[in-house]
């Protein structure tokens, strides 16, 4: 059976001369190519780029970062005698591109350099993958967020109060805009109130709204943001901490669906969806008279926990490449992979602050990185000891070590499940039975 190689696509952006000359010998050696200007450049697919990098582009460069940035492919610059005598188009080029050519080419070397990005491009490609801001809270293919998937598209259309629950930095403020948007209401208000994070003394005016002269200060009338949510969603973020007295506002509010703004006397009807969240313990905050039993009857009628990212076995890649991509955006560098100490670090971290604590962790590095990967040391993971395991049984120790043999290979090729049973060892067939032997997947 004959082997016949992957089409290598080659795109070369605003092309000079020189570039022409090269594509009876590239095409003969199984590139495709395609050519286009700058401006065009964002809606052309391919496994390689080659950019004539001109002193205007270097005048406006945000242009090239954004196609580079959002290419999730590597790209070449060449470089005639006049781009090289520009200031800083060294650290410009260093930082941006894979490699560069000057003119006029040697041929042989080009045609080596487009091999070696391909093969650089296919190994970083399906776990750099840009994901719009709106759909980044669901991304993975974890069992835990699959099911979430599944569970907030039968929750979104109703019109009863959800529960959130869930740890610190687990996105459940995120999975209440999912909720939101998948909803009949998505065209109308999401409102978002902090309960924990407004002063006590203003938290009554900032939910329900005051008239003029309610109070000294209160120069004028004021919406409260239940009354701003009208038509649409309201979300109550960490309900736990809601002072008991508002919670009796807010529980008269869910029983008779209208509300008096302080100072006022005239009852006003409001249509909203209350979604709530918490990452404390409310039947604890119950038995201790901290949090009203009625109240929480009200809100609990259909829950969502949210889970951990140390549960989301075979997400973290996912997630850290992705914000990787979407942070390098904010701090102007290009996104960077991750070398293979950063990623044996960050499987063995165990995520105290979840998602938010990733995403700032590569943000961080991102911004500290000096070389072409981030490295654990600019994650901050340096540092971090193994946690000791209770000794057990040798059959705990055995289960323990598969388990953890899994949870490795998923961390660093979630993307090709075959390659993570070739890795271990295993068949296909095998390496599924064992995800699902330790509900892994």
């Amino acid at each position: 059976m004959l082997d016949i190689a992957p089409t290598r696509r080659l795109l070369i952006v605003d092309p000079c001369d020189d570039c022409h000359q090269l594509l009876p010998g590239l095409r003969t050696v199984g590139w495709e190519v395609d050519s286009c200007t700058l401006d065009g450049a964002a809606e052309r697919r391919c496994d390689v780029g080659l950019l004539r990098l001109q002193p205007e582009h270097l005048d406006r460069p945000e242009a090239v970062k954004d196609l580079i940035s959002r290419s999730g492919t590597e790209w070449i610059a060449v470089l005639n005698q006049e781009v090289l005598r520009v200031q800083n188009v060294g650290d410009f080029v260093c930082e941006w591109f894979f490699d560069f050519h000057t003119l006029p080419f040697d041929v042989s070397r080009v045609q080596v350099t487009l091999g070696r990005a391909f093969g650089m491009a296919r190994l970083r490609g399906k776990g750099s993958i840009y994901v719009e801001e709106d759909a980044h809270e669901l991304l993975g293919d974890s069992r835990p967020i699959r099911e979430l998937r599944k569970l907030l598209s039968k929750l979104a259309p109703t019109e009863s109060p959800v529960l959130i629950r869930g740890e610190s930095g687990t996105g459940k403020e995120l999975v209440a805009r999912t909720l939101h948007r998948q909803s009949q209401r998505h065209a109308k208000p999401f409102v978002a109130i902090n309960c924990g994070a407004i002063p006590e003394h203003l938290i009554q005016s900032e939910l329900f709204g005051h008239e003029k002269g309610a109070f000294t200060g209160a120069h004028q009338r004021k919406v409260g943001r239940i009354e701003a949510a009208h038509g649409g969603t309201l979300f109550l973020d960490e309900i736990g901490d809601l002072p008991l007295e508002l919670q009796a506002n807010l529980l008269r509010f869910l029983q008779e669906k209208h509300i008096e703004r302080v100072g006022g006397s005239q009852p006003i009807a409001v249509d909203v969806r209350v979604l709530a969240a918490t990452h404390v313990d409310l039947e604890s905050a119950i038995t201790t008279g901290r949090f009203r039993e009625d109240l929480y009857y009200r809100l609990n009628v259909l829950q969502v926990v949210t889970a951990p990212l140390r549960e989301r076995h075979g997400d973290l890649s996912m997630l850290a490449n992705h914000f990787a991509h979407f942070y390098s955006l904010e701090t102007g560098r290009r996104p960077r992979s991750f070398s293979e100490d950063a990623l044996v670090a960050m499987g063995k971290h165990d995520w105290p602050g979840n998602v938010r604590e990733l995403a700032n962790r590569v943000r961080r590095g991102l911004v500290l990185a000096e070389g072409r990967q981030i490295e654990a040391r600019d994650l901050g993971l340096e540092s971090h000891l193994a946690i000791v395991a209770p000794m057990g049984t040798l059959e705990d120790y055995k289960h323990r070590a598969e388990r953890q043999a899994l949870c490795d290979v998923l961390n660093r090729h979630s993307d090709n499940l075959s390659i993570a049973a070739k890795v271990l060892g295993v068949s296909r067939p095998t390496f599924y039975r064992l995800l699902h032997k330790h509900q892994i997947r």
